[in-house]
């Protein structure tokens, strides 16, 4: 089985953005899942799929918890 980055999507923060890192390094802000998934492709991490939580640690909510900026999207 091959050996996967730790990739996290912190809680997210006052605005409803979220931090996302891989092992040490910071890939960035994501206001969308969108955002999640383009950051990992310019990190070269398109084939990890953002919605699987055995790959993804994500805290302070799942992939559809954007808190402060779900309303924006709906509108």
């Amino acid at each position: 089985m091959a050996e996967h980055p730790h990739v996290v999507v912190h809680a997210p923060a006052l605005d409803g953005s979220r931090r996302v890192t891989v092992d040490d390094d910071n890939l960035g802000v994501a206001s969308h899942l969108d955002d999640v998934v383009e950051l990992l492709r310019l990190a070269d991490l398109d084939r990890i799929e953002v919605e699987d939580e055995e790959i993804v640690e994500w805290q302070g909510g799942g992939p559809e918890d954007w808190p402060g900026l779900s309303e924006h999207h709906e509108e």
